[in-house]
């Protein structure tokens, strides 16, 4: 069965794959560079930004050698930050331990910052021709339609099964191919909603077909509600008005990136405790209005402020930016509330 799936799968794949520029090249850092992108993120969006971070940082050396700051510049709007600051990690380890090559060697690929058994099958497959299996989100679908699997999608069960039925398909001639093909055909034909089963290449052998269970499966694992944010955001300029401070951020959230000064609240009190915790002091002008922002796990209400400060120095850590992009990481969130103050 594995092999006529097998050769059914890659003679559609030859026929309909997407020109996409991740699949112009072996080169294992490029493919790396978009499997990170392509976490979590639309394959539209993250071409451009795939070229653009490539031309800046053709070779993992190039990567390794850049401030976080400039990579991070490169990310801004990409979102899921945490991803570029491993990547640029990975990329020193990469260049410090193996000299600028990424390893061929599975477990090696795993160790480095940011690579888990998905991004190291991946780039091990499709660069390497290793038959190392892959199962991200559209694999998961084509393989629990095609199986009839009807346990809950995060489950230990589901995943070991979704595991060890990829690993006997990737056994066999081209496996970067094959892994790419579960991929595409998860993408555009094998789709959450209204898949277009009479175009599939394995849908006479799809059980979720022919026991019309195809929008039962996969089965979706709970997922918790989003939780509510309130905070404040202080557009903080000077005392000629001109510009904007700009402060590094911590925590998971926005970890890395320049953003306004921000903290939980919705008043002008809040909005001076804002300035206070960032070590800026000022007077707050007036309420600017407020946005949504929504992600993944919040949806965040945010009370935009603005504010006139007071012998303020540029640090590292603290930047007065004006209507030019800055040459460091910023936020979504971070470009709306400043379009606010204009």
């Amino acid at each position: 069965m594995s092999a006529s799936i097998r050769a059914r799968l890659l003679a559609w794949y030859d026929q309909h794959a997407r020109e996409l520029p991740w699949r112009r090249t072996r080169d294992p850092y490029a493919i790396w560079v978009s499997e990170i992108m392509l976490q979590q993120t639309r394959v539209e969006t993250v071409v451009p930004y795939f070229e653009r971070f490539l031309k800046r940082f053709p070779t993992v050396q190039m990567l390794a050698d850049a401030s976080e700051d400039v990579v991070l510049s490169l990310w801004s709007g990409l979102g899921y930050y945490r991803r570029a600051r491993l990547l640029h990690q990975g990329a020193r380890v990469v260049a410090r331990e193996h000299g600028g090559r990424l390893p061929e060697d599975a477990e090696l690929r795993r160790a480095l910052p940011g690579i888990g058994r998905y991004t190291a099958g991946a780039i091990g497959s499709i660069a390497f021709d290793r038959q190392e299996p892959i199962v991200d989100g559209n694999v998961a679908r084509v393989l629990c339609r095609w199986l009839a699997i009807d346990t809950p999608l995060g489950s230990k069960e589901t995943e070991a099964r979704l595991w060890s039925e990829a690993e006997k398909l990737v056994r066999g001639p081209r496996p970067g191919a094959l892994n790419q093909a579960l991929m595409e055909l998860g993408a555009t034909v094998c789709t959450p909603l209204s898949p277009r089963c009479e175009v599939c290449p394995i849908r006479s052998a799809c059980i979720a077909r022919k026991t019309d269970r195809v929008a039962e499966l996969p089965v979706a694992r709970k997922k918790k509600a989003p939780t509510p944010v309130t905070m404040v955001a202080v557009i903080a300029r000077p005392a000629s008005g001109e510009g904007a401070w700009l402060v590094r951020t911590e925590g998971e959230l926005f970890g890395g990136l320049f953003g306004t000064p921000m903290t939980k609240g919705s008043d002008a009190e809040a909005a001076r405790r804002a300035l206070v915790e960032q070590g800026l002091s000022g007077t707050i002008v007036g309420k600017l209005g407020q946005l949504e922002h929504v992600l993944t796990h919040r949806v965040m209400t945010v009370h935009v402020f603005e504010a006139r400060t007071q012998r303020t120095r540029a640090t590292s850590k603290r930047i007065l930016v004006s209507g030019k992009t800055p040459d460091v990481g910023v936020s979504t969130l971070t470009r709306k509330i400043l379009r606010r103050g204009r």
